[in-house]
């Protein structure tokens, strides 16, 4: 996401720290050999006398050269909400960055020092703290110079610094793919994030700056840049309620992306403007006079949809520009919450409301903080009208989001609940970042999360919950807590038994029905829409695999050894030590995992142990143990579908990489090949004796074609003590016979010949066989 091609670099190498000004004061400070990196990140060090005097120096040299830009001018103006103190220290700042970024050219032929004085100015207009335009100013010296996080800190705070490295990327790696070092830097910028939020406030008017100066940067870059902006900027902005910034993300990539389709649509909105005008003025005048009569004090303004989401609405509805009525919306901002429904309730009067179109997010804000009342309806000429009410505050948090923290004063209380709301959100990152396996499947949750269309429904206890379109009752689940999501069995949804799997709507009441011994089922993998519970899912499924597989490896070794003739008892410690260090392991443990999933050979890993051991002679044709498995072994042992063995049959195993041991029928079509090809793969397994366990097995049956059989036949199989897991039907002779294909579940070999017994008794049965391959 953070490619270097996203912030347009600098035309001078970013290794060589770039000279000084022109004074010998200012180059010699310039010049300093930079400290080792992070040296004094966690220290407050002062400037050396040196040090200082070449900084004073630099500082009168630079003031002169920049106090004259009108940019800057401009920039400093902004700054009146803070101390003069404060000011002096951003001046200073933007001193230091023009230095380190002297002599680099953005690629329009700009000065360098031009993008980060934007970038602070967007953070100016939100009136951020002193430390986030001081780390603005900054954003690119790390990355792009020479200066180190040590030197950052020495001269403006570790707090500074922090918010600095937060915004770095990461140097690539040459081995890394592109798509690996993109969601490995998203990684690192959303853990900055979730430490402090400013990191992506600066991240997010990068981004901005970027993609409107990106005019001289290659059209495939520029639009693999804006792709990168829809994916994954344009929604952090929305999930942190910056709205104006959402809708102007969208916006410029969309004209990057689509150039001739976007001058097309706005060419087409500015005539419907001109077209419109006076519907618009006579709705205006008819809000605001029934405001008026009502005696409410309202603001009532227009808005226009931005172009991004009109161009969406038309392909997602397959509308043409014409269709999409919905262009112009209003907005009534009132005084307080209880005018807000006295509002909706003039505007009712005034025009009629459409059925369903109503929805109240003052009671149930959406989940980036959102609050309004939305109604649509039909205005003069039947046209449709989306009216949204809202307080002053709900406006400014609906507008900026959680920058209006800093921004609005009269916003304060919904800014600190906005804020403990991301929060919420930005732990559930850390959350999601300690049970991902890796870097990718991580930002692949992520991203789920980022297009949270959002379901509202409520707890048995009436809590109120937030989930993404489409989320299940296992989503709901794991949103509660961790363990009610690995528990759950079942789901009572408004009262009903429903499956886990059932979508949820909006106002949907959910219980979830747990069991003690319940563990996750890997095919909610493929229904679950929220990336905690995708996360939670993939990291108990590792764990229990990698504990079967560990079990099951042990085994094998053991075997293994036993047929060199010695006990796992009489290997020596040191051996078993040196085993752990040549194999590069943290320890015995990740050995036999690796072992129980094929990914080592027990008998190499036993020959390994044993390499400077006195070994026993092993009588030639001595017979080889066989391995004990059983039924229940867990995912690290699998029965494999073809043959179906049960215990009874003889069976062999063969370890497949990553998947542990798959256990065959010896008689199984099958693997006759695979078996002749690579002998050392298949090792002897046999049975343990275990009660309870049931095994599903394929059984054809043969009968003649009148009514009822089918129910004689079930209810046979019932009687022998089996369940049936699925029946299938086949005509052999059409208004003879007919073939029924069962699986049905059974302990072992004599169950299924007891059941097969019975199935002959009846007299329309004319065959019965076992089904294989």
């Amino acid at each position: 996401m953070m490619s270097r091609e996203g912030s347009e670099p600098p035309s001078t190498p970013p290794s060589v720290k770039p000279a000084g000004p022109a004074t010998p004061a200012a180059a010699t400070a310039a010049d300093q050999p930079a400290a080792p990196a992070g040296a004094a990140a966690n220290t407050e060090t002062p400037a050396t006398p040196a040090q200082a005097a070449g900084d004073a120096a630099l500082s009168a040299a630079a003031l002169n050269a920049s106090e004259d830009d009108p940019a800057f001018r401009v920039f400093i103006d902004s700054l009146s909400y803070l101390k003069p103190d404060e000011i002096a220290l951003v001046r200073e700042a933007y001193r230091f960055s023009q230095m380190a970024h002297r002599g680099q050219t953005r690629l329009s032929g700009e000065p360098y020092v031009t993008h980060p004085l934007a970038v602070a100015g967007a953070l100016a207009e939100w009136h951020m703290d002193a430390q986030a335009v001081i780390a603005a100013l900054l954003h690119d010296v790390m990355e792009d110079t020479a200066f180190s996080k040590a030197e950052i800190t020495a001269r403006f705070g570790k707090a500074v610094a922090e918010l600095v490295d937060g915004v770095s990327k990461l140097d690539k790696i040459e081995t890394q793919s592109y798509q690996e070092a993109q969601a490995e830097n998203f990684r690192k910028m959303l853990m900055a994030m979730a430490r402090d939020l400013r990191v992506v406030l600066i991240k997010l008017a990068d981004r901005l700056h970027n993609l409107q100066t990106m005019s001289a940067v290659r059209v495939d870059k520029r639009r693999r840049i804006a792709r990168e902006t829809l994916e994954i900027y344009a929604p952090i902005a929305n999930r942190l309620g910056l709205n104006k910034l959402y809708r102007e993300l969208q916006d410029i990539s969309f004209a990057h992306i689509h150039p001739r389709r976007a001058e097309v649509l706005s060419k087409a909105l500015r005539a419907a403007r001109g077209n419109r005008r006076e519907l618009l003025k006579r709705i205006l005048d008819g809000i605001r006079g029934r405001m008026s009569e009502a005696q409410i004090e309202a603001q009532v303004f227009g808005r226009e949809k931005s172009l991004y989401s009109i161009y969406r609405k038309m392909v997602e509805k397959r509308l043409s520009f014409s269709q999409v009525l919905d262009i112009y919306g209003f907005r009534v901002v009132v005084r307080d919450v209880p005018t807000c429904y006295l509002a909706m309730g003039a505007l009712h009067a005034l025009y009629k409301p459409v059925p369903g179109k109503f929805k109240d997010y003052i009671a149930i804000p959406k989940g980036n903080g959102y609050q309004s009342l939305h109604t649509t309806l039909i205005g003069p000429y039947g046209t449709p009208i989306e009216v949204q009410i809202r307080t002053q505050s709900m406006h400014h948090v609906a507008q900026e989001g959680v920058a209006s923290h800093w921004l609005y004063k009269d916003s304060e209380q919904s800014g600190a609940d906005l804020q403990v709301r991301t929060h919420k959100w930005l732990q559930s990152l850390l959350e999601l970042q300690n049970t991902a396996g890796d870097t990718a499947e991580f930002f692949e949750n992520v991203k789920v999360d980022l297009f949270p269309d959002e379901v509202y429904v409520f707890t048995p206890k009436g809590k109120i919950m937030s989930l993404p379109k489409g989320a299940t009752a296992v989503d709901f689940a794991y949103t509660v807590h961790t363990d009610i999501g690995n528990r759950c069995v079942a789901a009572r949804i408004n009262y009903e038994l429903m499956p886990l799997r059932t979508e949820l709507t909006n106002g949907d009441q959910v219980e979830i029905i747990t069991a003690a011994h319940a563990n996750p089922n890997p095919a909610w993998l493929s229904y679950v829409k929220t990336g905690r519970a995708r996360g939670k899912i993939r990291h108990f499924l590792k764990t229990m695999q990698n504990d079967e597989s560990a079990a099951l490896g042990e085994s094998m070794l053991d075997q293994e050894l036993r047929t060199l003739g010695i006990t796992p008892a009489e290997v020596p410690v040191a051996s078993w030590e040196g085993l752990v260090r040549a194999a590069g392991s943290k320890s015995m443990k990740e050995v036999y995992t690796d072992i129980g999933l094929g990914r080592r050979l027990a008998a190499v890993v036993a020959r390994r142990l044993l390499a400077h051991e006195e070994l026993p002679q092993v009588e030639r044709g001595a017979p080889r143990p066989s391995l004990v498995i059983r039924g229940a072994q867990g995912m690290a042992v699998q029965i494999a579908p073809c043959c179906q063995p049960i215990p009874g049959d003889p069976i062999i195993g063969s370890i497949r990489k990553g998947q542990g041991l798959i256990i065959h029928s010896h008689d199984c079509p099958m693997i006759r090949k695979a078996r002749s090809n690579d002998p050392k793969k298949w090792i002897d397994v046999e049975w343990e004796p275990e009660v309870g366990k049931l095994f599903d097995v394929r059984i054809r049956v043969t009968a003649e074609n009148v009514r009822g059989v089918l129910g004689r036949i079930a209810t046979a199989i019932s009687e022998g003590g089996s369940n049936i897991e699925g029946v299938g039907m086949e005509e052999k002779a059409p208004g003879l016979y007919t073939s029924l294909n069962f699986t049905v579940q059974v302990a072992d070999r004599a169950h299924l010949a007891q059941v097969m017994r019975i199935l002959r008794r009846i007299p329309e049965v004319v065959r019965i066989a076992r089904e294989r391959g």
